[in-house]
């Protein structure tokens, strides 16, 4: 699709979804869902070009999922700016803005809940307790909703990236699963939504974060002990001006299992607290060659 200032077409319940996309399908064209919880940047509509590559239609989903945040989390003060997100799709030429409202998502009785194990403990799920069952009940509700033969996810949530791409390989959903690499600002700080949280001082420290990773990352490529160099990365970090970090940690970039050792292809995951802002950040790691 073509960029276009034209308004844009918004749905906002399952019957109505559906019946844009059967009407699509019944034309023979392929259909891309982009999930988000709105707040709107870059990164996002990176992921709506995206899809336009791979897909002849692409529906974007804005929906703040209740069920992954926890009670001392940001639910409340989410950024939630519709106008403003569906101004940004029309103009990059996303097809359909699906936002339904809380009831439409979890109508009364609603008493289902998806869990996953393996991927999604430790990390994030260990510090956010039932994050990724509120992720991968909300995914599962919109890939069943949308039924798109594609859905593109942002490499920056990598931990929820494996998590979603399990339950579509357990539950046997059909559709691909598509990460794209994280859209990082000049200094290199990943694009997110809760950045909008840093002050002024704070976004000139966050880039240390994503610093910290790759010089991390290049030493355990290069053969380098992990529990030091982790360990030296962590002070880094707080020595750069972040007030905690949550973890810091070499996972398999495709189980998330631990290694002790760069042995096989990782990903160096990270969570510091700077301010009101939380930020999340990976990069990977390629496999060391040990004698």
């Amino acid at each position: 699709m073509n960029a276009s200032s034209a308004p844009l077409s918004i749905v906002r319940n399952t019957s109505d979804l559906r019946a844009r996309v059967r009407a699509w399908r019944r034309e023979g064209q392929r259909v891309a869902l982009v999930p988000t919880m709105g707040a709107l940047h870059q990164g996002h509509l990176s992921l709506v070009r995206f899809a336009q590559s791979r897909a002849d239609r692409v529906v974007v989903s804005i929906f703040v999922n209740p069920r992954q945040f926890g009670p001392a989390e940001d639910f409340s003060v989410y950024p939630r700016q519709e106008a403003q997100d569906a101004a940004a799709l029309a103009s990059v030429g996303c097809d359909l803005l699906y936002a339904p409202a809380v009831e439409e998502m979890y109508p009364a009785g609603f008493a289902t809940n998806i869990s996953v194990s393996g991927v999604s403990e430790g990390l994030c799920g260990a510090v956010r307790p039932g994050h990724f069952d509120g992720v991968a009940t909300v995914v599962t509700k919109l890939l069943l909703q949308a039924l798109p033969d594609l859905a593109l996810f942002g490499e920056k949530d990598w931990q929820q990236l494996q998590v979603i791409r399990r339950v579509v390989r357990d539950l046997d959903i059909p559709v691909e699963i598509q990460g794209e690499p994280t859209m990082r600002e000049a200094d290199g700080l990943a694009m997110s939504s809760r950045n909008a949280y840093l002050s002024a001082e704070e976004r000139s420290v966050a880039p240390a974060l994503y610093r910290i990773l790759s010089e991390t990352a290049a030493d355990l490529a290069a053969g380098a002990g992990t529990t030091p160099l982790l360990d030296n990365a962590k002070a880094a970090l707080v020595a750069a001006g972040f007030e905690s970090v949550d973890y810091l940690e070499l996972r398999a970039a495709d189980n998330l299992e631990p290694l002790a050792r760069a042995e096989r292809p990782g990903r160096l995951l990270a969570a510091a607290r700077l301010g009101r802002a939380r930020l999340i950040d990976n990069v990977a790691v390629a496999a060391a060659e040990y004698e």
